[in-house]
């Protein structure tokens, strides 16, 4: 596999690239919906997926852009958790040495509906019981860790890992309180990165764009970034002052789910490469683009053969927009080895076909 930080690695440096835990959900993702459904009726789909969700979709993207992936996190007994775990572990290579199966506990599912470039998720769960003896290595030695931010919750791991050396790169959930206070975030301040969307940036803020949300919010953290969706992405940089703004790359949506966890995923690994600002916007905002083109969150992640694939298709069609050759020529030179497309396990219909 292409390692994208071989150019930056030394004998000193952890043996996990990017720590992460949270909950794995099994998704059920239904396409090609014409509308919302509506109360009373049936709807169908013309396209169905299944694949692990949650944490998965952070976990899975950053393995397929050839991070070492560690993911702390419970799995059930059931069906669909050993289907999830053996798409992590053996699809994908993600490290679930810190993970764990809890007998007899359901696995959590969600329903994604995807209509008119949006979707909705309906859920359903049980938080897992703790471990019996904690695992004293959880969080390891990373070169960075990905956190979700909760409203109102200090999230104990977030403080160890960054006292471990780990760069913590931080998104955020939606505020149910609606007061939307900084001050309610307390783990922020062991973040290096904070990336929330258009609208939690500009209600954290006050502000009155995400461009002026974005330097507000670079006075709490080292880097904000906040994502624009199809418009791309904008980033404030508190310790040099810096700013940079790239716009999104235009493809047709199939489904979204999981966009945001896939760029940050490429904003991460061109982090870690020490890429610079406006790179990694572009890299991260290209990840996403190339994943809303298939189904699911997980299994939708683009590697760097697809990628490849995607840059030279874009510089060998003329005519481009000169700027988008321009912008992306980075990666045309980092990729020059001839990586090639290879086969991707994507989102299937069903799940637990047996052989004859």
């Amino acid at each position: 596999m292409f390692d994208p930080l071989a150019a930056v690695r030394t004998p000193q440096d952890p043996a996990c690239d990017v720590y992460l835990t949270g909950t794995v959900f099994l998704d059920l993702i239904f396409t090609g919906l014409d509308s919302a459904p509506v109360r009373g009726t049936e709807s169908w789909a013309r396209g169905m997926g299944s694949s692990p969700g949650g944490v998965a979709n952070m976990a899975t993207a950053l393995a397929r852009l050839g991070l070492r992936t560690t993911l702390s996190s419970a799995f059930g007994d059931d069906m669909y958790g050993t289907y999830c775990w053996d798409v992590l572990a053996h699809g994908e290579g993600v490290d679930l040495s810190l993970s764990r199966t809890v007998p007899g506990w359901h696995s959590p599912v969600t329903v994604s509906m995807a209509y008119e470039g949006e979707r909705t998720m309906i859920s359903h769960g049980h938080e897992a019981p703790p471990p019996v003896t904690p695992d004293p290595d959880d969080p390891p030695r990373a070169r960075a860790a990905v956190a979700s931010l909760v409203p109102g919750e200090r999230q104990e791991w977030i403080g160890r890992a960054a006292r471990r050396g780990s760069r913590v790169f931080a998104d955020v959930g939606w505020d149910d309180s609606g007061r939307w206070d900084l001050a309610a975030l307390p783990d922020l301040a062991h973040c290096e990165a904070f990336l929330p969307n258009a609208e939690e940036a500009m209600r954290y803020t006050r502000t009155p764009c995400p461009r002026a949300a974005a330097r507000a919010l670079a006075e709490h953290v080292p880097l904000a970034v906040v994502t624009l969706g199809p418009e791309g992405a904008y980033a404030a940089d508190g310790g040099t002052g810096e700013t940079a703004e790239v716009p999104g790359v235009e493809v047709a949506a199939l489904d979204p789910t999981g966009a945001g966890d896939v760029f940050v995923a490429g904003f991460v690994m061109a982090s870690l490469a020490a890429w610079p600002l406006a790179d990694r916007l572009a890299f991260a905002g290209l990840t996403a683009s190339l994943s809303v083109q298939h189904f699911g969150g997980s299994l939708s992640a683009p590697g760097w053969p697809e990628i490849a694939a995607w840059c030279h298709r874009v510089h060998a069609c003329p005519p481009q927009d000169p700027a988008a050759l321009c912008r992306y020529r980075f990666l045309r030179n980092l990729l020059a080895d001839g990586t090639r497309p290879a086969p991707r396990r994507r989102a299937v219909p069903t799940i637990g076909f047996r052989g004859a």
